[in-house]
């Protein structure tokens, strides 16, 4: 299934009101967007752009009064761009000190997945 084609304001409009929802789980208005995201266009001009946005399905409003939510589809897009990004290549020691960490967790999977957690954690410096 091919989703309908954004611009890129839409898309930056889109991306504004996933991540407001997702924090809130309030319908998001096109005043709050303007004030806390700071785009260079008008209430007036993000209303009318989700508007457009909801035509094509990505987003839908509960009542007259109410901001928007995102549909299923707009979280199939948001989901899809994020998997665009290019992964991000280990230099070559250490994916060999990754190779030899997981060869030496042994045949039980418990041991392959705890080596490969403190691997990643020490490659990310994350806990």
């Amino acid at each position: 299934m091919s989703l309908p084609a954004l611009n890129d304001r839409e898309r930056r409009i889109l991306e504004a009101v996933i991540q407001s929802y997702v924090e809130t789980a309030e319908p998001t208005g096109s005043r709050s967007l303007a004030r806390r995201f700071g785009f260079d266009v008008s209430p007036a001009t993000i209303r009318n752009t989700m508007s457009d946005l909801e035509e094509k399905g990505y987003l839908y409003h509960p009542h007259t009064s109410a901001g928007r939510v995102p549909t299923d589809m707009a979280y199939r897009m948001y989901v899809d761009s994020l998997m665009r990004l290019a992964p991000v290549a280990l230099p070559l020691p250490d994916q060999d000190d990754l190779m030899e960490r997981l060869a030496a967790g042994g045949s039980a999977i418990e041991n392959i997945l705890r080596c490969a957690a403190q691997s990643l954690g020490l490659l990310t410096q994350e806990l």
